[in-house]
This record gives C-alpha cells, structure tokens and sequence, in this order.
C-alpha cells in the first residue's frame, strides 16, 4: 500500500483523510503532522492514522506527501524537507493556490514529482471538484494515487496545463463562494418579507439544494432547466429579466477574470 503524509491538519486536509479511510485506505498507512497535537491528535483518535510533530519523519514515512499549510509556508516546508530527506522518488501534492509548479520544484532541488492540486471546499462533505495537474516526470502509478486521493472527496479533473489552475480557481474553486453570495441576497430578502431567520435559511436552502439536484439528475442543459422554469410573463420572467437589466451575466464574467488575475498575482508573490 501507499503511504501518504498529510503536512498540515486544517480543514481540507482532515475532509481528504476522512475520505481516504472512507474509501479504504489503511489508517497506519497515512501520517498527519500539524504544530497542534490537539489538532493531529484528534485525526489520530478519530481515524487510526498516524501522528507526529516532525515534517521530517511524516516525510521519510511517506511515498507521496500532501502539502496541505498556508501558501506562504509551501516552499518554507518543501525546501526543510529536501535538505534533510532523500525525495527523489517522492511524489508531492500541493493543494496550496498561488504556488506554482517551478517554485515548489526549486524548494525540492528539482528532485521528486510534484502535482498541483486545486480542490473546493465542499470536499469537506465529499462533494468536491479538484483541478489536478502534474509535473512531467509524474509517473502514471503517481498520477494514479493521485486521482485517488482527490476521488476521496469528490470528482476529479485532469488539466492540460498549469496555467488551468488559475481557471479552475475561478470556476470550482471560489465558486461556492459565488453560490453562497447570491443565497445570502436572497435570505436577506426573504427575512424583509416577513419570514423568520429559520424559515427564511430553510426556504433558501432547500430551493438552492434542489435546483442543484435537478441539475445532477437531467441531461439537459442547465439553460434549457431555466427555461423550463420560465413561463412567458410570468413571476420568473420579470425576477430574471431584472437580473439581465442588471448585467448579471457579464458580472459573473468580469468576476471570474478577476479571480484568475489575482490567482496569477498571488503566485508572482
């Protein structure tokens, strides 16, 4: 079997562990490390898996190492790593935005594979998209574990280039944040008309949640579901030719291309 080492015990993380164990992965064979015991600790209790305070053992313990810690701290935590270990036949994950591929390959003194993985936060309930592209000495075995990892929690896809991290940024990976904005409008709007904050969570949600489903379970596409729900100079018309009046729909554009130019700022430090 594999042996992974989580560096890192935040919330994307601990959903990706909790993924594996669900998946099957033997829990001895995966490592966490974080400067909290409480934080690893917990991960130990909960799951099985390994412990330690130490990057480098989780590093000489593990095939494939998942850098899960702050951006900034990515090449700080891979260059500790390459001093002290051998990672020439290590793979590493980095699941960190606005780090590029040539920067955590310097810190590892160009030795080992290194794979660039973009994943969203409803990988927290296995619900994630994860943007995943590697460098070009990754092995198809790597590649393989890989797909796996991120399959723990949620569907996977593989970019052509590196620069599609930045695009996946703006559609799967901020995107939830775009959902959570317009739900948060339309609660706001509802509490105005009267409906308690329970009923008016509950009515946003539940309206949000199956339009999603719909979505999942019909082939069709999503333009044709709004159409379908639009009846000509009805309620929903005069809702969504508002929105358009507003410009809705080059919002949503100009705020993707702003997510990816600061994607592309972030990793020009």
């Amino acid at each position: 079997m594999t042996k992974v080492a989580f560096i890192g015990a935040g919330n994307m993380n601990s959903a990706v562990i909790l993924g594996l164990i669900n998946a099957g992965f033997t829990p001895s064979d995966i490592m966490v490390t974080n400067p909290s015991p409480a934080k690893r600790e917990a991960l130990a209790n909960a799951h099985g898996i390994r412990q330690s305070a130490d990057n480098l053992e989780a590093a000489k313990f593990a095939d494939v190492i998942v850098l899960g810690v702050k951006p900034h701290l990515i090449t700080q935590v891979s260059q500790e790593i390459a001093q002290s270990v051998d990672v020439s036949k290590k793979c590493f994950i980095s699941v960190a935005a606005g780090t590029t591929m040539a920067q955590i390959k310097q810190a590892l003194n160009n030795l080992g594979s290194v794979i660039r993985v973009m994943p969203n936060t409803p990988s927290q309930l296995g619900l994630g998209v994860s943007g995943v592209y590697a460098c070009e000495n990754t092995s198809d075995e790597q590649k393989q574990i890989a797909t796996k990892i991120m399959e723990a929690v949620g569907i996977v896809k593989w970019l052509d280039k590196e620069a599609d991290i930045d695009n996946i940024i703006a559609v799967s990976g901020s995107g939830p944040a775009y959902f959570f904005l317009f739900m948060e409008a339309m609660e706001t709007k509802a509490k105005a008309l009267g409906f308690t904050d329970q009923e008016a969570r509950a009515l946003v949600q539940q309206t949000a949640l199956g339009a999603a489903q719909m979505v999942v379970e019909n082939d069709i596409s999503i333009a044709q579901l709004r159409e379908n729900v639009t009846s000509k100079g009805g309620t929903t018309q005069a809702a969504l030719d508002t929105f358009r009046a507003g410009g809705l729909p080059e919002l949503v554009d100009n705020a993707m291309d702003n997510a990816i130019a600061r994607a592309k700022e972030m990793a020009k430090g």
